[in-house]
């Protein structure tokens, strides 16, 4: 899709020419300052009863009275927050995206100024998502909407912050978009040799340096314990480095860890077929990951970051890791495997080992890793995990600022104590109690070396149902963490 920030002051929005002029209104009252000949359509509206300034409202107008724009849409969004702003503008963008609309011209009305920065971005993100559409394995999808140009009105007092907004924005919506796209394709499709041609891909069109390990060369590095969970299946294993390089050599990296589960079935402690084909979206960890690279690299910032995914399937078969088996990680810890479900964490405690070789600044996994996470925060805010209070305020502070949100949970020590095993280190579950936060526990053991945070997205990487799809999340939240060590 095509951005730009075209000029243009809060009076002045009737001479605006485009398919669609959408307006989007804070407040229950007109903004002071709002076009005469736009304003005279919201009062019409109003007194009809065909509009009114409460959040949810959306009304198009085609043609409006002494409005150049083809099509006058109007949106309220109650509050004057971005959360609303980018919610009325979704609203309004869902209405239209099907009628033809090439072009669109976006305004923002009743907005405290401070927000015009952020007000950009969710504009291009919520402008990529209005128009998303899955059709890898689906030719009867419906046809592509129209809509390919997106101009953000702004006065001249705004035009900065906006053009860094706008950027960011049109990177991060790339990145949300790969992310999708990786996370939807069946398991047939998404292999995790697809995971590394993606990250190649990637490679070779961002400038990054990319290392796409085999099960050989995973031997070598004694990543036992990542190597259990592949051993049951036919699809070979991938272990996925790549590196964005734009600081000095010196200066420590960001590093993110990703699970790539490409399809879990639970293994020998199989699940149930009900929704299993879900599981395609176990990845989501590592699109995410894969997705946020993407956006730093075209946004170039002063930083630099390394991307870590494991990928592999985690299928029964006679060769599949048994409960009650003994691993050895790359750590050297070794863990008894009481439930194969809980595969997530095997495959990250070794990728967590191995992000010690870079001498990170941070290191973050991101991870569809458990079913209890979906239940204590559900499908709203992504579980959050942080070695120091620090840390845990900017990645709450990221996933604000990105509108992609999560909550710190606990890590106390006594949490520890269902972690434990006769035949070894550590076991790979505790009791069901606090499922989330003992899990956490259990990468936390091999991330002791560094500053340490967890992500669990399994209740916000992907949404069943009728909107059945993977969302992108939380490439926003990540995405500004690390611009956030930008120098």
């Amino acid at each position: 899709m095509d951005f730009k920030i075209q000029t243009a002051e809060l009076d002045g929005l009737a001479g605006v020419g485009a398919d669609a002029l959408v307006v989007v209104i804070a407040g229950e009252a007109l903004p002071k300052g709002l076009d005469a000949a736009v304003a005279k359509q919201v009062q019409a509206a109003i007194k009809l009863g065909d509009f009114a300034l409460k959040a949810g409202q959306v009304l198009t107008l085609a043609p409006a009275e002494g409005v150049k724009a083809t099509r006058l849409v109007l949106a309220a969004s109650g509050k004057a927050s971005l959360a609303a702003a980018r919610a009325a503008l979704g609203a309004a963008l869902g209405q239209i995206k099907s009628r033809g609309v090439a072009s669109a011209a976006v305004a923002f009305a009743g907005f405290d100024a401070a927000l015009a920065e952020s007000l950009a971005e969710q504009t291009a993100v919520a402008a990529t998502d209005a128009v998303y559409v899955y059709r890898h394995t689906k030719p009867s999808a419906p046809a592509a909407p129209k809509l390919a140009r997106v101009a953000l009105l702004v006065g001249k007092a705004d035009l900065k912050a906006a053009k860094l907004g706008l950027a960011r924005g049109e990177a991060i919506a790339a990145g949300v978009e790969l992310a999708r796209e990786c996370a939807n394709r069946p398991a047939n499709y998404a292999t995790p040799t697809y995971l590394g041609q993606v990250v190649q891909a990637l490679g070779k069109s961002h400038g990054l340096k990319v290392e796409v390990l085999d099960k050989k060369a995973v031997e070598k590095l004694g990543m036992g314990s990542f190597l259990a969970v592949a051993q049951g299946s036919d699809e070979p294993l991938r272990f996925i480095v790549a590196r964005y390089d734009g600081a000095a050599k010196t200066v420590p990296p960001v590093v993110l860890v990703g699970k790539g589960i490409t399809f879990d079935t639970g293994g020998i402690s199989l699940k149930p077929g009900a929704e299993m084909d879900e599981m395609k979206f176990d990845m989501g960890g590592a699109a995410s990951v894969i997705g946020t690279l993407r956006a730093v690299a075209e946004l170039k910032p002063k930083l630099n970051l390394v991307m870590i995914v494991a990928a592999c399937e985690n299928m029964p078969s006679g060769r599949a890791v048994k409960p009650g088996d003994v691993v050895t990680s790359m750590s050297g810890q070794t863990i008894e495997i009481l439930n194969t479900d809980a595969e997530g964490r095997l495959i990250l405690c070794d990728a967590l080992t191995y992000a010690e070789r870079f001498k990170p600044a941070v290191v973050v996994d991101v991870a569809t890793l458990t079913g209890a996470c979906v239940i204590a925060l559900g499908g709203v805010r992504s579980g959050m995990y942080a070695s120091d209070d620090e840390l845990a305020a900017a990645l709450t502070a990221a996933g604000d600022a990105a509108l992609d949100p999560c909550w710190r949970m606990p890590l106390d020590d006594e949490y520890n104590e269902g972690l434990k095993s006769n035949f070894a280190d550590v076991p790979n579950i505790a009791g069901r109690a606090g499922g989330s936060i003992t899990a956490a526990k259990f990468l936390q053991r091999f991330a002791t070396k560094y500053r340490w945070g967890h992500l669990d997205i399994a209740g916000t990487a992907w949404k069943g149902g009728a909107a059945k799809g993977a969302t992108g999340r939380p490439v926003g939240l990540l995405t500004h963490f690390v611009l956030s060590h930008a120098k």
